[in-house]
């Protein structure tokens, strides 16, 4: 068995090698280590998809909590889906219950319907037809709700909007729809206008997480929707990203949904004619949710506001946090490759100064967000 101070919780967070599991890990291992040691094991140690190692690993550490942020890819096919999202899920919560120790278990928006203002109480109906990604965890939230209620399964669920912050190297959530402008993939706009979306601040995650795992008696058996107080229009979010890119695409001219549904249609006819002669080629991220661009989901932010619960940074916006994610992305994905018609002297340019002569709105956000945090090199004592 691993050793620990005795006088601190252990806890085991699955899935950090992506944005929420990677913000975790470092706030638990800098900001909360002198009362919780957290184990971050990789697939290789343990998989979701081997009950097997899930009982030798948690036999052999014991710990006090569970986290869990392991997902499939949203276009995984059946059985990983199926394996990961739900199965390994419950496995999870299967070993949480076995030690009497709290379960925190991320879910995502995906289980809910169109609307605005959702409660935490809404999702969608279980049907064969949704996406492997979508109903396997839907089917882990219903499973975890019937341990809670049937074993007094000791857990919470954090439901997702898009999720934005730095650090995300599978280029998901806010990532993908800034990565589609800055790749030029997006000539016009794949939404209608007053579309609307939740966000979710990745870096607020931790404190959130760390509470409820100090205030178990308000936050078990609960779930909780995980969000910035005001939704976002998707068409100014894309013209905001364009604006401070100075770039000249996306147009600002709204691609009807039924002209955007054919080209999908047409796109699939065509990577299926691929797959027969041998050549793999997968759908663009962006169109899997294609029918999401043209309608609004808004997930309620009310019930997380009257817990006891306090927001460190109530007033950021992913507004105010796209300077500092254009200055983090940009260059990795040139050096990755991955943007090649970008202009090469985009990340050495002073844009806090270009965004205070023509954005100062953005900027005035930007450094919002940042005031709260001490002077790096300067902590008070």
């Amino acid at each position: 068995m691993e050793q620990t101070d005795s006088s601190r919780r252990l806890g085991i967070l699955i899935g950090g090698s992506g944005l929420i599991g990677g913000t975790l890990m470092h706030y638990f291992k800098t900001r909360a280590a002198d009362d919780i040691d957290l184990l971050v094991p990789n697939s290789k140690r343990l998989s979701l998809r081997e009950p097997e190692d899930i009982r030798r690993y948690f036999r052999k550490n014991r710990p006090d909590f569970i986290i869990n942020c392991a997902i499939a890819s949203i276009d995984s096919e059946p059985k990983l889906a199926y394996e990961v999202n739900y199965q390994g899920a419950i496995n999870l919560a299967r070993a949480a219950l076995a030690f009497g120790i709290p379960y925190i278990h991320f879910s995502s928006a995906a289980v809910l319907p169109s609307g605005e203002d959702l409660d935490e109480g809404a999702h969608l109906p279980l049907t064969a037809d949704l996406g492997n990604y979508t109903k396997s965890k839907l089917m882990a939230e219903l499973t975890l709700r019937h341990m809670h209620e049937q074993q007094g399964l000791d857990y919470t669920c954090i439901r997702l909007g898009v999720v934005y912050g730095e650090h995300d190297h599978k280029i998901q959530g806010f990532s993908r729809l800034l990565f589609s402008v800055a790749d030029r993939a997006m000539p016009v706009l794949l939404t209608s206008r007053g579309v609307r979306h939740s966000y979710s601040n990745a870096a607020k995650l931790p404190f959130f997480v760390h509470h409820l795992l100090e205030h178990r008696a308000e936050f078990s058996g609960q779930t909780y929707h995980f969000v910035d107080p005001e939704p976002v229009e998707l068409a100014e979010l894309i013209l905001t990203i364009r604006a401070y890119l100075e770039l000249k695409t996306p147009r600002e001219i709204f691609l009807p949904y039924r002209l955007a549904r054919f080209g999908r249609g047409m796109l699939r006819k065509v990577l299926r004619l691929l797959g027969r002669f041998g050549i793999k080629a997968l759908e663009p991220k962006e169109l899997i949710f294609l029918e999401n661009f043209y309608e609004s989901q808004t997930l309620s932010a009310a019930k997380i506001a009257a817990s006891g619960f306090a927001d460190p940074a109530s007033a950021a916006t992913v507004y105010g946090a796209i300077p500092s994610l254009v200055k983090y992305y940009i260059p990795r994905w040139e050096q990755l490759n991955l943007i090649t018609s970008f202009k090469a002297d985009f990340a050495a340019s002073d844009h806090r100064v270009d965004a205070f002569t023509s954005m100062p709105g953005l900027l005035l956000q930007e450094i919002n967000q940042e005031s709260v945090r001490p002077l790096n090199g300067l902590d008070g004592n």
